[in-house]
Protein backbone atom coordinates (compact mmCIF):
# COMPACT_ATOMS: atom_id res chain seq x y z
CA UNK A 1 0.00 0.00 0.00
CA UNK A 2 2.96 2.51 0.79
CA UNK A 3 4.86 1.78 -2.22
CA UNK A 4 1.60 2.78 -4.42
CA UNK A 5 1.07 5.60 -2.53
CA UNK A 6 4.45 6.74 -3.66
CA UNK A 7 4.06 5.52 -6.83
CA UNK A 8 0.90 7.69 -6.97
CA UNK A 9 2.76 10.50 -5.73
CA UNK A 10 5.84 10.74 -7.61
CA UNK A 11 3.07 10.10 -10.96
CA UNK A 12 1.18 13.63 -9.48
CA UNK A 13 4.41 15.16 -9.05
CA UNK A 14 5.38 14.49 -12.33
CA UNK A 15 2.34 15.61 -14.04
CA UNK A 16 2.84 19.07 -12.52
CA UNK A 17 6.23 19.71 -13.21
CA UNK A 18 5.61 18.62 -17.53
CA UNK A 19 2.15 20.91 -17.16
CA UNK A 20 4.48 23.78 -15.09
CA UNK A 21 7.46 23.19 -18.37
CA UNK A 22 5.01 22.95 -20.74
CA UNK A 23 3.30 26.73 -19.52
CA UNK A 24 7.03 27.96 -19.22
CA UNK A 25 8.34 26.84 -22.74
CA UNK A 26 5.45 28.80 -24.19
CA UNK A 27 5.84 31.89 -21.67
CA UNK A 28 9.28 32.32 -22.33
CA UNK A 29 10.01 30.92 -25.22
CA UNK A 30 11.69 33.42 -27.84
CA UNK A 31 9.61 34.40 -31.24
CA UNK A 32 11.10 33.98 -34.28
CA UNK A 33 11.66 36.54 -37.17
CA UNK A 34 9.26 35.30 -39.86
CA UNK A 35 12.08 35.11 -42.91
CA UNK A 36 13.84 33.33 -40.08
CA UNK A 37 11.04 30.44 -40.40
CA UNK A 38 10.76 30.59 -43.85
CA UNK A 39 14.93 30.48 -44.43
CA UNK A 40 14.70 26.85 -41.93
CA UNK A 41 11.70 25.83 -44.05
CA UNK A 42 13.62 25.82 -47.18
CA UNK A 43 16.52 24.42 -46.31
CA UNK A 44 16.57 20.41 -47.88
CA UNK A 45 16.87 19.06 -44.52
CA UNK A 46 20.34 17.12 -45.29
CA UNK A 47 22.18 18.35 -42.14
CA UNK A 48 25.21 17.38 -43.95
CA UNK A 49 27.75 19.90 -42.71
CA UNK A 50 28.97 20.49 -46.38
CA UNK A 51 27.85 24.20 -46.08
CA UNK A 52 30.70 24.50 -42.78
CA UNK A 53 28.16 24.99 -40.17
CA UNK A 54 26.75 22.51 -38.06
CA UNK A 55 23.16 21.66 -39.98
CA UNK A 56 20.28 23.80 -41.72
CA UNK A 57 18.89 25.52 -39.34
CA UNK A 58 22.77 26.37 -38.08
CA UNK A 59 23.63 28.21 -41.84
CA UNK A 60 19.64 29.62 -42.43
CA UNK A 61 20.44 31.49 -38.93
CA UNK A 62 24.05 32.21 -40.21
CA UNK A 63 22.28 33.76 -43.65
CA UNK A 64 19.71 35.38 -41.91
CA UNK A 65 22.05 37.24 -39.67
CA UNK A 66 24.48 38.21 -42.77
CA UNK A 67 27.17 35.79 -41.43
CA UNK A 68 27.10 33.57 -44.33
CA UNK A 69 25.67 33.91 -47.95
CA UNK A 70 23.29 31.67 -49.94
CA UNK A 71 24.78 29.61 -51.87
CA UNK A 72 26.91 27.00 -49.55
CA UNK A 73 24.37 24.43 -49.95
CA UNK A 74 25.44 21.90 -52.66
CA UNK A 75 22.13 20.06 -51.98
CA UNK A 76 19.94 23.08 -52.09
CA UNK A 77 21.31 24.53 -55.27
CA UNK A 78 20.58 26.93 -57.04
CA UNK A 79 16.70 26.43 -56.48
CA UNK A 80 18.02 27.23 -52.61
CA UNK A 81 20.06 30.41 -53.83
CA UNK A 82 17.01 31.92 -55.74
CA UNK A 83 14.37 31.06 -52.45
CA UNK A 84 16.60 32.63 -49.98
CA UNK A 85 17.44 35.77 -52.06
CA UNK A 86 13.72 35.59 -52.16
CA UNK A 87 12.73 35.38 -49.09
CA UNK A 88 15.50 38.15 -47.52
CA UNK A 89 14.79 40.39 -51.00
CA UNK A 90 18.06 40.41 -52.04
CA UNK A 91 19.56 39.73 -55.80
CA UNK A 92 20.21 35.99 -56.31
CA UNK A 93 23.66 35.05 -57.66
CA UNK A 94 23.88 31.86 -59.30
CA UNK A 95 26.44 29.43 -57.81
CA UNK A 96 27.75 26.29 -59.89
CA UNK A 97 27.62 23.12 -58.41
CA UNK A 98 30.70 21.70 -56.68
CA UNK A 99 30.92 17.83 -56.82
CA UNK A 100 33.67 15.18 -55.56
CA UNK A 101 36.06 13.99 -57.57
CA UNK A 102 38.72 11.02 -56.43
CA UNK A 103 42.54 12.85 -58.02
CA UNK A 104 44.13 9.05 -57.94
CA UNK A 105 43.96 6.75 -61.37
CA UNK A 106 45.69 4.18 -59.90
CA UNK A 107 43.98 0.95 -58.18
CA UNK A 108 45.50 -2.08 -56.89
CA UNK A 109 47.03 -3.01 -60.52
CA UNK A 110 48.64 0.50 -61.53
CA UNK A 111 49.97 1.06 -57.72
CA UNK A 112 53.13 -0.86 -56.42
CA UNK A 113 51.65 -2.46 -52.99
CA UNK A 114 54.09 -2.22 -50.01
CA UNK A 115 52.48 -4.85 -48.11
CA UNK A 116 49.46 -7.01 -47.76
CA UNK A 117 46.76 -5.35 -45.37
CA UNK A 118 45.07 -7.48 -43.06
CA UNK A 119 42.30 -5.77 -40.49
CA UNK A 120 39.62 -3.67 -40.84
CA UNK A 121 37.99 -2.64 -44.05
CA UNK A 122 38.53 1.00 -43.79
CA UNK A 123 41.15 3.38 -45.26
CA UNK A 124 41.67 5.30 -41.57
CA UNK A 125 42.54 2.25 -39.98
CA UNK A 126 44.77 1.30 -42.73
CA UNK A 127 46.74 4.28 -43.13
CA UNK A 128 47.64 4.29 -39.57
CA UNK A 129 50.13 1.73 -40.19
CA UNK A 130 52.81 3.15 -42.23
CA UNK A 131 50.23 5.52 -44.19
CA UNK A 132 48.76 2.55 -45.65
CA UNK A 133 49.19 -0.18 -47.71
CA UNK A 134 49.84 1.07 -51.18
CA UNK A 135 53.23 2.23 -51.74
CA UNK A 136 52.46 5.99 -53.32
CA UNK A 137 51.38 7.49 -49.21
CA UNK A 138 49.52 10.28 -51.18
CA UNK A 139 47.22 8.23 -53.48
CA UNK A 140 43.77 6.43 -52.87
CA UNK A 141 43.70 3.58 -50.01
CA UNK A 142 41.20 2.06 -52.29
CA UNK A 143 39.20 0.23 -48.93
CA UNK A 144 36.22 2.54 -49.80
CA UNK A 145 35.41 4.45 -46.83
CA UNK A 146 33.94 7.27 -48.77
CA UNK A 147 31.34 5.04 -50.09
CA UNK A 148 30.30 4.08 -46.99
CA UNK A 149 29.73 7.56 -45.72
CA UNK A 150 28.09 8.73 -49.08
CA UNK A 151 24.35 9.47 -48.51
CA UNK A 152 23.65 9.15 -52.37
CA UNK A 153 25.49 6.08 -53.24
CA UNK A 154 27.36 8.31 -55.45
CA UNK A 155 30.97 6.12 -54.67
CA UNK A 156 31.59 3.27 -56.40
CA UNK A 157 34.98 0.65 -56.70
CA UNK A 158 35.55 -1.22 -59.51
CA UNK A 159 37.20 -4.97 -59.62
CA UNK A 160 40.59 -3.50 -60.04
CA UNK A 161 39.99 -1.24 -56.48
CA UNK A 162 39.66 2.47 -58.51
CA UNK A 163 37.03 4.79 -56.97
CA UNK A 164 35.23 7.17 -58.66
CA UNK A 165 32.19 9.47 -58.24
CA UNK A 166 29.24 9.50 -60.16
CA UNK A 167 28.70 13.32 -60.78
CA UNK A 168 24.77 13.57 -61.08
CA UNK A 169 24.09 11.52 -57.71
CA UNK A 170 26.68 13.85 -55.61
CA UNK A 171 25.16 15.95 -53.87
CA UNK A 172 28.18 18.14 -52.74
CA UNK A 173 27.77 17.11 -49.04
CA UNK A 174 31.55 16.69 -48.60
CA UNK A 175 31.16 13.68 -46.70
CA UNK A 176 33.66 11.72 -48.50
CA UNK A 177 36.33 15.04 -48.46
CA UNK A 178 36.16 14.47 -44.80
CA UNK A 179 36.68 11.01 -44.04
CA UNK A 180 39.94 10.12 -46.73
CA UNK A 181 43.06 10.19 -44.53
CA UNK A 182 45.18 11.06 -47.95
CA UNK A 183 42.85 14.10 -49.13
CA UNK A 184 42.66 12.55 -52.84
CA UNK A 185 38.79 13.62 -52.80
CA UNK A 186 38.39 17.12 -53.02
CA UNK A 187 35.61 19.37 -54.40
CA UNK A 188 35.49 20.52 -58.16
CA UNK A 189 32.88 22.39 -60.37
CA UNK A 190 30.25 20.08 -62.17
CA UNK A 191 30.99 21.30 -65.44
CA UNK A 192 34.65 20.79 -65.58
CA UNK A 193 36.09 18.21 -67.90
CA UNK A 194 39.23 17.61 -67.60
CA UNK A 195 41.13 16.89 -64.43
CA UNK A 196 44.30 15.15 -62.81
CA UNK A 197 43.39 11.89 -61.37
CA UNK A 198 46.99 12.61 -59.24
CA UNK A 199 47.82 14.02 -55.83
CA UNK A 200 51.35 12.56 -55.57
CA UNK A 201 53.73 15.51 -55.28
CA UNK A 202 56.86 13.72 -55.62
CA UNK A 203 59.41 14.18 -58.55
CA UNK A 204 58.57 11.90 -61.42
CA UNK A 205 61.25 9.73 -60.97
CA UNK A 206 59.89 8.73 -57.82
CA UNK A 207 56.24 8.59 -59.32
CA UNK A 208 57.36 6.48 -61.76
CA UNK A 209 58.52 3.74 -59.41
CA UNK A 210 55.63 3.55 -57.66
CA UNK A 211 52.47 4.60 -59.83
CA UNK A 212 51.59 3.76 -63.68
CA UNK A 213 49.76 6.96 -63.99
CA UNK A 214 50.84 9.22 -61.70
CA UNK A 215 51.51 13.28 -62.80
CA UNK A 216 55.41 13.18 -62.85
CA UNK A 217 55.53 16.86 -63.17
CA UNK A 218 56.74 17.18 -66.70
CA UNK A 219 55.08 20.53 -67.40
CA UNK A 220 54.09 18.40 -71.11
CA UNK A 221 50.67 19.97 -70.21
CA UNK A 222 51.81 23.78 -69.49
CA UNK A 223 54.89 24.28 -72.08
CA UNK A 224 53.24 22.94 -75.16
CA UNK A 225 50.02 23.42 -75.34
CA UNK A 226 48.94 27.35 -75.56
CA UNK A 227 46.53 29.18 -73.46
CA UNK A 228 46.58 25.56 -71.32
CA UNK A 229 44.56 25.57 -68.44
CA UNK A 230 47.49 23.35 -66.75
CA UNK A 231 49.97 24.56 -64.47
CA UNK A 232 52.76 22.56 -62.68
CA UNK A 233 53.42 22.80 -58.69
CA UNK A 234 55.48 21.22 -56.91
CA UNK A 235 56.15 18.34 -58.74
CA UNK A 236 51.92 17.83 -59.51
CA UNK A 237 49.74 19.10 -62.46
CA UNK A 238 46.57 20.89 -61.80
CA UNK A 239 43.61 22.28 -64.16
CA UNK A 240 42.41 26.61 -63.21
CA UNK A 241 39.43 25.94 -63.62
CA UNK A 242 38.52 30.26 -63.84
CA UNK A 243 41.10 29.92 -67.81
CA UNK A 244 39.67 29.00 -70.40
CA UNK A 245 39.33 25.15 -71.24
CA UNK A 246 39.12 25.41 -74.90
CA UNK A 247 43.39 23.37 -74.79
CA UNK A 248 42.39 21.19 -72.27
CA UNK A 249 41.96 18.21 -74.30
CA UNK A 250 45.15 18.89 -76.49
CA UNK A 251 46.93 18.65 -72.91
CA UNK A 252 45.29 15.29 -72.06
CA UNK A 253 46.34 14.15 -75.17
CA UNK A 254 50.07 14.86 -74.98
CA UNK A 255 50.11 14.01 -71.22
CA UNK A 256 52.82 10.85 -71.35
CA UNK A 257 51.06 9.48 -68.00
CA UNK A 258 47.38 9.92 -68.97
CA UNK A 259 46.44 11.25 -66.03
CA UNK A 260 44.77 14.35 -67.14
CA UNK A 261 41.51 12.67 -67.78
CA UNK A 262 37.78 13.62 -69.40
CA UNK A 263 35.13 12.98 -66.61
CA UNK A 264 32.11 11.05 -67.90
Amino acid sequence: MNIFFAFLVLALLGWILGICLAVASKKLAVPKDEKLVELEAAMPGANCGGCGYAGCSAYAEAVYKGEAKPGLCSPGGNKLVERMAEILGIEAVEMEKMVAFVHCGGDWKKTVVDYKYVGMDDCNAAYINQSGPMACKEGCVHLGSCMKVCPTGAISRDDDGKIRVDKEKCIGCMACTKVCPTHVIRMVPYSAEYLVECNNHMPGGKVRKVCQVGCIGCKICQIKVPDSPFAVENFLSHNDYTKPQGSAPEAAELCPQKCIVKRD
